[in-house]
């Protein structure tokens, strides 16, 4: 590892942001799928779904969320408003993505559909938990976790209970459990930020220095190299010491640099020496 004074460090960070975060670069990332929709509503649906298939192998990933947005056909959001699981759940039986089936994508959906139809959109019912005098979004993703989770299962599974480990909890990951929620943190990350070409800065009403990095193998790998973590497990605490160290070099947008510093471990590339 090499050592970086604080303004070789930002100086470094800085100039991957401005390499990376380029529209070109999103062909590279499971973000540029739901950038294929022109309407917001589609792209914050194409982008849930997406982000909750976002484990594995870049080209695993896009192949399982091209198949399951093709299911829902043209419009993400009118399938989800409109899903009804006697009628719909079918359409996924032939997605298959790691450990989760099409039965979880069916799932997925309904409760997506349930929180849609009880707030009006997904953002309002994730900000009945959303408290801007938080220090971060830790609070607001418990609560939207275990208020997803509580909704109504029975077309699933009869009894109304979700069996503890149905596939679909792994979609909702939380750092209550000291998860780093690296799929739920990434689908924050490109509803609410806003000012380049990359995320979507959907939701308005959440505060971009709020979030919290999503940690995936390649970022939770080049971050040790960098120096802005010592834990060694990808988990909540060592997510939030990264955003905290991001946040000395952009207070109001610590995690702009996540997107720049994955590219770096999808494409293979060195961490440049800037001298």
């Amino acid at each position: 590892m090499v050592m970086r004074t604080y303004p070789q460090l930002k100086a470094l960070l800085d100039e991957l942001y401005h390499r990376y975060s380029r529209p070109v670069f999103l062909s590279t990332s499971a973000l540029g799928i739901p950038h294929r929709y022109s309407s917001l509503e589609d792209r914050e649906i194409a982008a849930f779904v997406t982000a909750s298939l976002a484990y594995g192998n870049v080209k695993q990933i896009h192949r399982s969320a091209e198949t399951a947005l093709k299911a829902m056909g043209e419009s993400p959001a009118r399938f989800v408003r409109q899903f009804n699981p006697t009628r719909d759940s079918a359409r996924f039986q032939d997605v298959v993505h790691r450990f989760n089936s099409g039965v979880d994508l069916a799932l997925l959906c309904h409760l997506l559909h349930q929180a849609i139809a009880a707030a009006g959109s997904l953002q309002a019912f994730f900000l009945k938990g959303y408290d801007p005098a938080h220090d971060d979004i830790k609070p607001a993703l418990t609560s939207f976790v275990e208020r997803m989770l509580s909704l109504d299962v029975s077309p699933f599974y009869p009894l109304g209970l979700l069996p503890a480990k149905a596939g679909v909890r792994f979609f909702f990951s939380s750092p209550a459990q000291g998860s780093a929620c690296k799929r739920l943190n990434l689908f924050l990350r490109w509803m609410v930020r806003r000012g380049d070409a990359i995320d979507f800065g959907i939701w308005t009403e959440v505060s971009p220095a709020k979030l919290i990095v999503p940690l995936d193998t390649h970022v939770a790998r080049i971050v040790r190299q960098l120096g802005l973590t010592t834990i060694k497990q990808p988990n909540w605490r060592m997510a939030k010491e990264v955003t905290e160290r991001l946040r000395a070099f952009d207070p109001e947008d610590p995690v702009k640099y996540d997107f720049a510093l994955c590219r770096l471990g999808v494409l293979k590339q060195p961490i440049p020496n800037l001298g």
